[in-house]
């Protein structure tokens, strides 16, 4: 590791151990990123969810429509 990646690791261990002594302006975006990712997450739960229950749903017409042909 090279003189200037130690020293940079070495500043970025020392602010995060500091953390925020309190809700300030930074804290607050970082807690308004995480509802937001939050939510995200949450919304593609649910997408993806619409969408298996939408493909088990052609997949049994499928097998219907195949099943009264034979």
């Amino acid at each position: 590791m090279n003189r200037y990646t130690q020293t940079a690791l070495l500043l970025a261990s020392s602010l995060f151990l500091a953390g925020c002594p309190d809700d300030g302006g930074l804290e607050e975006a970082g807690e308004a990123v995480d509802e937001a990712v939050e939510e995200a997450g949450d919304a593609v739960d649910e997408v993806v969810e619409e969408a298996s229950d939408a493909i088990d749903e052609t997949v049994d017409e499928v097998n219907d429509a195949t099943d009264n042909k034979n």
